[in-house]
């Protein structure tokens, strides 16, 4: 199972793993937190029918472990031919809930495999002190991957600070995800214990979580207590193109509370070729532009996640970047071009929103 906060680079590390597997088959159930699934679509295209989407929801609240055995069984027949299944979970998911939902599990093909948590080093101290149950979540991992060291002030402190916090679990230094494959298929739990997650400290979990929904209505001060539970996401769409300086003005005023956007920008006449990937997670900002496929609907499809913002706001702000004129202004796509990726590895210009992340 793959695990990590919003924007640690999970589907980064996936699709590195999907093109470097070494002739390993590989399956994903990939779960974003938003009605159009994103992630999903960026892992899809490299699995086919291999990939399971579930989107608008955190997999370890929307689905029980009676239907996610309905996934994996779908992936794991005989006549799908995949050696190894890797579950995406959203970043703002519970860890200990999926892992209890797999061991759950009636399929008696799957074997669980262990918990890989992706940590991103340039936002670490940042999302601890947001988010203090990230030490908790490090704690249960069997292999902890450190990545976006390359965006790191001190890139030797976070993966001492990590080995401090994530026990007998491996710790393995990365940039962009790269990481060896067989290093995470090769990740097994020891007999007795689920990584680092005992079969009593589940049972203990489950009992926390009956208590809490006793005393606290339905979902309970345990599910309250989830990361998802403090943030909202906004789902945007248009069939109409985005102008590229309203974009712009949009991503560099958001607010505070906005800490992922991600998705496909369709900028019209600015760009007839391509479509905009985008990934934005707290000052960081990219832009990766992509052939059209052909055929392929021309949209924009742009997921938001944050806590505290305004989503009628928001989307009112997003409608205004539509823009239909058929004739593009020649200096329109600067802005844009100034956070696009260039073959060296740098962009165009140093990112004024701060540090990367």
């Amino acid at each position: 199972m793959l695990a990590g906060f919003l924007g640690s680079g999970k589907t980064t590390l996936l699709n590195h793993l999907l093109h470097r597997s070494g002739g390993s088959r590989i399956g994903a159930v990939v779960n974003d937190f938003g009605a159009i699934e994103i992630d999903a679509m960026a892992v899809a295209g490299a699995l086919g029918d291999s990939t399971v989407s579930l989107g608008n929801g955190c997999l370890c609240c929307a689905v029980d472990a009676g239907e996610l055995d309905l996934y994996l069984e779908r992936l794991a027949r005989p006549d799908a031919g995949i050696d190894v299944i890797v579950i995406e979970a959203s970043g703002l998911a519970e860890p200990q809930e999926i892992v209890r939902m797999v061991l759950a599990s009636e399929e008696p093909r799957v074997v669980y495999g262990g918990l890989v948590e992706v940590v991103d080093a340039a936002e670490f101290d940042a999302t601890r002190e947001r988010h203090p149950e990230i030490d908790r979540h490090l704690a249960l991992a069997d292999l902890v991957v450190v990545n976006k060291l390359d965006r790191a002030d001190d890139a030797d402190r976070v993966p001492e600070l990590v080995r401090s916090l994530a026990g007998d679990a491996a710790v393995v230094p990365a940039t962009y995800g790269r990481v060896d494959p067989e290093l995470l298929f090769d990740c097994r739990p020891r007999e007795e214990r689920i990584g680092q997650l005992s079969f009593d400290d589940l049972h203990v979990h489950a009992e926390d979580d009956a208590e809490g929904a006793e005393h606290g209505g339905e979902s309970g001060p345990g599910h309250a207590g989830h990361l998802h539970a403090a943030y909202d996401t906004l789902s945007f769409a248009s069939e109409v193109p985005l102008d590229p300086r309203r974009l712009m003005e949009f991503l560099d005023s958001r607010p505070e509370g906005l800490y992922r956007v991600k998705g496909y920008v369709d900028f019209g006449p600015h760009d007839h070729g391509n479509r905009y990937a985008v990934h934005a997670v707290g000052r960081f900002l990219r832009f990766y532009p992509e052939p059209w496929a052909p055929g392929e609907p021309r949209l924009t499809q742009l997921v938001l996640i944050g806590t505290g913002i305004d989503c009628a706001a928001l989307d009112k702000a997003l409608e205004a970047c539509r823009d239909d004129a058929p004739h593009a202004d020649e200096h329109g796509m600067w802005g844009v071009l100034r956070y696009v990726q260039q073959p060296d590895g740098q962009a165009e210009e140093a990112d004024p929103l701060g540090p990367d992340v």
